[in-house]
């Protein structure tokens, strides 16, 4: 993976994610009520929350796989439909590929599927860690190594909003620094990056803006100057604990 530290690109105007009075039940339980959701270009995301506080069916409604009931979801500053999905690049609910294909046959799958041109498959295997893997069974592959290809995948089409469920499960200690490093990157060059996780240490040192969704709606929005200092894993924990229960955790 990139190991380039960028700067935080200005915001521009139209937000690369836009999610608006987002509601959505389940067997009469309600998940997400009313919730606005807002990244934008140049910015990496956070999307933080417990267990079943909805971010999973947030990600799905986002990408069109799930319909709310109530809301909208623009991308890129126009309303959501299928042209919308050339444009993003995904990984959520774990890795998806073919076991007995090798690394690089899954990517020209993917790439005839969506025309993307076979020439920038080598590189970006390399991009992610997996240049020395290419040719092998993606079946044989460490859990690491599967996450890596999940990204690999989400990045083939060069997408311009880039959405990541728990990206860095299943990473050692160098490949969460080298995710963070490329993240950071793609967001430089102004793309879109949110990001779901419960690792908040991690997401400290990696987002610029974060949400907390707690029963449903967003508990905060906003730059993660705004809820912790960048540089304090616990700072932020003690923000989050406060927002979800109403409790922090000592120094």
């Amino acid at each position: 993976m990139s190991t380039t530290t960028p700067t935080t690109a200005p915001a521009p105007e139209v937000p690369g994610l836009h999610l608006e009075g987002l509601t959505k039940s389940f067997r009469r339980k309600r998940v997400l009520d009313s919730l606005d959701l807002t990244a934008w270009p140049g910015r990496v995301y956070a999307l933080l929350g417990p267990n079943g506080a909805g971010k999973s069916t947030t990600l799905s409604i986002a990408l069109g796989l799930m319909r709310p009931e109530v809301g909208s979801v623009a991308i890129l500053g126009r309303p959501f439909d299928r042209s919308c999905l050339a444009h993003i690049g995904a990984s959520i609910n774990g890795p998806s590929f073919f076991p007995r294909l090798s690394a690089h046959r899954n990517l020209a799958v993917h790439a005839h599927l969506t025309g993307t041109d076979l020439d920038v498959i080598d590189p970006l295997l390399r991009r992610v860690g997996l240049g020395d893997a290419g040719r092998t069974r993606a079946g044989s592959f460490s859990t690491g190594m599967k996450v890596r290809l999940a990204l690999a995948m989400a990045l083939l089409t060069d997408p311009e909003v880039l959405i990541l469920d728990e990206p860095q499960n299943g990473l050692d200690p160098q490949g969460v620094i080298e995710l963070r490093d490329l993240l950071r990157s793609l967001a430089h060059s102004g793309r879109t990056v949110v990001v779901s996780s419960h690792q908040l240490g991690e997401m400290a040192r990696m987002a610029d803006d974060v949400g907390v969704l707690n029963r449903g709606r967003l508990a905060y929005e906003g730059p993660l100057q705004g809820l912790a200092d960048p540089d304090d894993g616990v700072g932020l924990e003690n923000a989050y604990l406060a927002l979800v229960t109403g409790a922090g955790v000592q120094r």
